[in-house]
């Protein structure tokens, strides 16, 4: 199989998806299936078969027996997901200077979770970490409940709670005394409707053009139409400054909980907007910050993480909250 080296080393999807494996698994699969170059694979263009594929990942290698999204709603790809998990879960694992890690004492915010739930889900059944999933969309909150609902051991480790404010990250939702070691989020990337239209206009025909012939790609090319292929509703997708000022914003109301989370953190997808995020978290006065790249595929992705916590502080955090007991 096609090794896949730039997803992190502990991602189960570094190899080639084997498809006779997962349409075993998961027979609706088999109806997306396509041979490119003597080799099968889907249509990536194509929201259904995405979505599809998800389902028999999330099946085979996350013990989720039912995963669905409303129509229209965004269709996360798997290992790129499993990829932030991952390197989130190494930011606690190199922080810590002594002990060992005990994933049932994780407490995690999901900000902006979606219809999906997909951070949960993949973070509950790879590391068994508990967490709390806000959004603001109610359909999505919906949505949530109902695919943790139907998945045994879901319930009680993923909390769905809707934030009552669209402007508000953390505000309503952290409660006085509460802790959480990580808050992750996707971010909406795009400043308007027009912008989202445009950008998945180009990432379809990408996905196409690497599937199909010059002669196919030039009859897409004719027809090609702004269809957002993974879908996504507004909140998803764009909002007023874009992926900039909402981190920035983020990163502002942080400082409010400075001394009720480990690490926060946020995907940043724009490169040139690492410098004035920068800026920002010095303004905070944070402790520490570090940007973490996630290579997948031909594309580089990152997250910021950071923390109000000393060095000391955060050690003290360790060994009161996540630490297992040493025999």
């Amino acid at each position: 199989m096609h090794i896949k080296t730039n997803l992190h080393p502990l991602n189960l999807h570094n190899k080639s998806y084997d498809f006779p494996s997962l349409i075993e698994i998961y027979p609706d699969l088999k109806q997306h299936l396509v041979n490119s170059h003597d080799r099968l694979t889907i249509d990536f263009a194509n929201a259904e078969a995405v979505k599809s594929l998800n389902c028999a990942l999330l099946k085979k290698h996350y013990r989720i027996d039912f995963w669905d999204i409303p129509m229209g709603y965004l269709c996360p790809a798997v290992p790129g997901r499993v990829d932030y998990i991952h390197y989130l879960a190494q930011l606690l694992e190199q922080n810590c200077d002594t002990g060992n890690i005990h994933g049932a004492n994780v407490q995690v915010l999901d900000i902006g979770t979606g219809a999906s739930c997909i951070y949960p889900i993949l973070g509950q059944r790879i590391y068994n970490w508990r967490f709390i999933a806000s959004d603001i969309d109610p359909v999505s909150i919906a949505s949530c409940k109902h695919i943790i609902n139907a998945n045994k051991g879901l319930s009680s480790k993923i909390k769905v709670v809707q934030q009552p404010e669209s402007n508000a990250f953390f505000a309503n939702i952290i409660k006085p005394g509460q802790q959480f070691d990580l808050t992750l989020c996707n971010p909406p990337f795009h400043r308007s409707l027009q912008d989202a239209l445009a950008g998945n206009s180009r990432k379809r025909l990408n996905l196409q053009r690497n599937s199909k012939s010059k002669a196919q790609v030039a009859a897409i090319e004719k027809k090609a139409v702004a269809a957002l292929n993974f879908g996504g509703q507004k909140a998803e997708l764009y909002c007023s400054g874009g992926e900039l000022n909402f981190i920035k914003n983020m990163i502002i109301e942080s400082k409010n909980y400075r001394e009720q989370v480990l690490f926060f953190s946020c995907l940043v997808s724009k490169k040139d907007h690492l410098g004035d995020l920068k800026l920002a978290l010095k303004k905070a006065k944070v402790a520490e910050f570090k940007i973490i790249k996630m290579a997948q595929g031909q594309k580089i992705s990152r997250f910021i993480a950071w923390s109000y916590l000393s060095k000391s502080q955060q050690q003290l955090w360790y060994k009161k909250r996540l630490l297992s007991k040493q025999i």
